[in-house]
């Protein structure tokens, strides 16, 4: 029998400003630069993909940014998410840890990327933008931004990388539900598209190639902005009311976080959960453990290089500092797909040079064994990508064990698997083979890296 605790909020606590953590960081992050100039960017070289509210939220220092009441109007619909802790997963491993798990599967999607989504699409909105390109990995952001546009009547453009296309079917139905149009990337609607599938007809695609089909989308029309659902600065700001909220529900619960988990592939909900919790800790609020989790598959912060890259195949895009395997990376076809991403977040990778996180990397077969066991425990099935801090949470709670101390642990359970019931059933079927990148390739990407200057 579960005795399982929910810690609730009500809807005057949704927070009313965003959290942004290079307010508190020690050192800035490294400039954003031209492709062409090696130069740092500024606002106007932006402003053909952007509206210049979320341009301008990209370079603040300010630790809060007010969110929009048009926003938190649409939040209370499903926020303040529940803190659950766990106790029937503590039961099942016999662990002294306290595991608490922030449920962002509740949102009308099931995951945390409509926190952003509806961000900007109000944005877009209201710089009088009629039409959104996007990309999208497992389809989860996809869906976000499809139904964060027809709240806002706008057009949404979705290329979602082939593999999960081809996986997750009910991700491009919710997609078309809400008005959005999405196709398989590579895809013949763009020349990075066309010139990829030229090259690798049978391509599995990647995050980076489908980023490359949006910028090219967008930048090629005057009513179409770009829309990322990771990696910018902006994007992870508006998913820290994730953290934000997690914090006064601990306090709810009389407790405190020792240990803060989350899977990472762009970065997005890791900093969602995370920064607010490392931005107390640098205003002196005391000792934590801050762990991201990859897929071994795709491991850009336990084996990428820290340096400047494009943040897409086709190398459109300005170029950022990041843990990255190389831009020219295409990962194995494995089931995590919103983590097949070839680099990481420039926030969370500075983060990890400061010392102030660490990661770790597992392979999906042990991510699918923790996210079953946590299913039969808590009766919720996490997506692909939420198995893996469910592997990190269950790791460090038996370490608790083993050493005989009682941590807390606090999670971002970033979304249900309800569309991603095909992997369990090769899971269970002995279908679901970890499939390791290839030494090679890795090699080659890595030796692509554009030369930067040293200045730089």
């Amino acid at each position: 029998m579960s005795d399982t605790r929910k810690y609730l909020l009500s809807e005057d606590q949704i927070p009313r400003a965003w959290y942004n953590i290079q307010a508190d960081l020690p050192s800035p992050p490294a400039p954003v630069l031209h492709p062409g100039t090696g130069q740092p960017i500024g606002p106007d070289d932006l402003a053909p993909l952007f509206p210049m509210a979320l341009i301008g939220q990209e370079v603040s220092q300010d630790r809060e940014i007010e969110i929009p009441e048009p926003v938190r109007d649409v939040y209370r619909a499903w926020r303040p998410t529940p803190l659950y802790r766990a106790t029937a997963l503590e039961r099942d491993l016999d662990t002294p840890a306290r595991i608490y798990y922030k449920h962002e599967g509740v949102s009308p999607v099931g995951s945390h990327k409509p926190n952003t989504a509806v961000a900007q699409a109000f944005y877009n909105k209201e710089a009088g933008i009629t039409r959104i390109a996007t990309e999208t990995g497992a389809g989860q952001w996809g869906s976000a931004l499809a139904y964060a546009g027809s709240l806002f009547g706008l057009e949404i453009k979705v290329y979602m990388v082939r593999v999960s296309f081809d996986q997750k079917p009910y991700r491009k139905a919710m997609m078309e539900t809400y008005g959005a149009e999405c196709v398989a990337s590579p895809s013949d609607h763009t020349n990075s598209g066309r010139a990829i599938l030229a090259a690798t007809p049978d391509s599995t695609g990647s995050l980076g190639i489908a980023i490359s089909e949006a910028v090219e989308d967008a930048a090629q029309r005057g009513d179409t902005s770009y829309a990322l659902g990771s990696v910018l600065n902006h994007v992870l700001m508006h998913q820290t009311v994730i953290g934000q909220e997690a914090q006064a529900q601990l306090a709810l619960a009389d407790d405190r976080a020792d240990i803060v988990v989350g899977c990472t592939g762009g970065g997005s909900n890791f900093a969602g959960i995370a920064f607010p919790f490392i931005g107390e800790k640098l205003r002196g609020g005391g000792e934590l453990d801050v762990v991201a989790v990859e897929p071994s598959a795709c491991p850009s912060l336990t084996r990428g290089r820290f340096a400047y890259d494009f943040g897409d195949t086709g190398k459109l895009t300005p170029l950022v500092k990041m843990h990255t395997l190389g831009s020219s990376f295409v990962p194995s076809g494995f089931h995590a797909g919103g983590l097949r991403y070839h680099g990481m977040a420039p926030l969370v990778s500075h983060a990890q040079d400061l010392g102030l996180i660490r990661s770790v990397a597992h392979t999906q077969t042990a991510c699918f064994e923790a996210g079953v066991r946590f299913a039969r425990a808590e009766g919720i099935v996490p997506a692909p990508e939420a198995t893996h801090a469910v592997k990190a949470v269950i790791d460090e709670a038996l370490r608790c064990k083993e050493e005989g101390v009682s941590r807390s642990i606090v999670f971002n359970l970033c979304g249900h698997g309800h569309f991603d019931m095909q992997a369990y059933t090769d899971y269970f079927a002995g279908a679901l083979q970890d499939q390791p990148y290839d030494e090679q390739e890795l090699a080659m990407a890595l030796a692509g890296l554009p030369s930067v200057p040293a200045a730089a």
